[in-house]
Order: C-alpha cells, then sequence, then structure tokens
C-alpha cells in the first residue's frame, strides 16, 4: 500500500519516494494495480476516497466516457442512507471483480488461441478465411477447341 499526505497547500507527498507528486502520479500508481492511501497532513483523516474520484473526474474532463453515467450516480445517491445501502457497495464491488476475473479468463484463452501473438492469430484466421473460398471458387476447365 502506497502512502500519500495531502498539505494544506494542496500538494500530495509520496512518503516511500519522499517526493511531491500530482493527482496525475497517483493515477498512473493505481493504473500498476497497486493500492494507496491518503491522509491530510495534520488530522490524519484519509482522504483517499476524495482523490481517487478527483482521479475520475479528471478523466471525464479529458473526454473520457463516464463510466458512472448521471442515471447510475443519481440511482447510488438515492441508496445513500437506505436500508440496502451496505449490500449495494459489496454488490458492486463484486460485480466489478467477477467482471475483471471473467476479462481475465478471456485474455488467457485468447492469448493460448494465438500463443500470445495476435497476428498469427490473424494471419491464421486469414489462411482459413481464404481455404473456404477456395472451395466456392470455379475450378478452371479445359475448353475444346472447336478449329
Amino acid at each position: 500500500m502506497r502512502e500519500f499526505k495531502k498539505y494544506p497547500n494542496r500538494r500530495l507527498y509520496d512518503i516511500q519516494q519522499s517526493k511531491y507528486v500530482t493527482v496525475e502520479d497517483i493515477r498512473q500508481i493505481v493504473l500498476t494495480g497497486e493500492s494507496i492511501v491518503v491522509k491530510d497532513s495534520k488530522t490524519e483523516k484519509n482522504l483517499t476516497r476524495a482523490v481517487l474520484l478527483q482521479i475520475i473526474t479528471d478523466q471525464e474532463d479529458e473526454g473520457h466516457e463516464p463510466i458512472l453515467t448521471n442515471r447510475v450516480l443519481e440511482q447510488l445517491i438515492r441508496f445513500y442512507g437506505a436500508p440496502m445501502q451496505s449490500v449495494v457497495g459489496r454488490y458492486i464491488e463484486q460485480s466489478i471483480m467477477t467482471f475483471l476475473e471473467y476479462q481475465e479468463q478471456y485474455r488467457r484463452r485468447v492469448q493460448e488461441v494465438t500463443g500470445g501473438d495476435p497476428l498469427s492469430m490473424m494471419r491464421k484466421a486469414l489462411e482459413q478465411n481464404m481455404e473456404f473460398w477456395n472451395r466456392f471458387a470455379p475450378k478452371p476447365f479445359d475448353r475444346e477447341r472447336k478449329d
């Protein structure tokens, strides 16, 4: 778990690397699969969620299609304080973890089929396609000469 401190001047400090970082630097760390925690430098309040939400907002501001649509966000807001609030969070988390598991299984199967080489897979598909169409191609025939 990578730890960061957020200072009153809104700067983020990477404790492990002993240097100031940007929100983009933290996004890159998250993309590598590393978990983070961000705490306020004075109060030690956990600010991780706020930073992660900022990263999502920044991505959408850069033109990336929102994963959490307005409709989904509105529904999530309605769950806060409702009896099903705790169930919804666990359900969403489990759904995403299941999706990631299936995605990894699919990636492994594709790699097994292609031998890890997508160009090899494309070449093989092209060859099979050509063989298929060649079966239906008109066969050359000898014409009798009528002289």
